[in-house]
């Protein structure tokens, strides 16, 4: 199952970063490279992709999610923290008092 949404993930982030690649750029703060005409025309299609954008964005997301909550499992310790402490405060050498 694991595999199963690792390979999903994979497959929607290369399909979420094509869809905004492939995406007119807005022109953003200094209004470069917005025209009228570019405008009117591509309407339709800046909103087929937006909405596109938008679905293969909440299925990365739920797909992360999925992905985190299944293999949880495997990252709860066995053991405590403060076990493998005395572990190893056992096998170092002591110092010599005398010098």
């Amino acid at each position: 199952m694991e595999n199963i949404l690792l390979v999903l993930n994979i497959v929607f982030a290369l399909i979420l970063v094509l869809l905004v690649l492939m995406q007119k750029s807005e022109g953003g703060a200094l209004g470069i490279g917005v025209s009228q005409e570019s405008y009117m025309f591509s309407r339709t299609a800046g909103n087929f992709m937006t909405k596109a954008t938008a679905v293969v964005a909440t299925l990365f997301i739920v797909c992360s999610l999925a992905l985190t909550i299944v293999s949880r499992d495997e990252l709860i310790p066995t053991t405590s923290v403060l076990d493998t402490i005395e572990e190893k405060s056992e096998d170092t050498p002591s110092i010599p008092e005398n010098n």
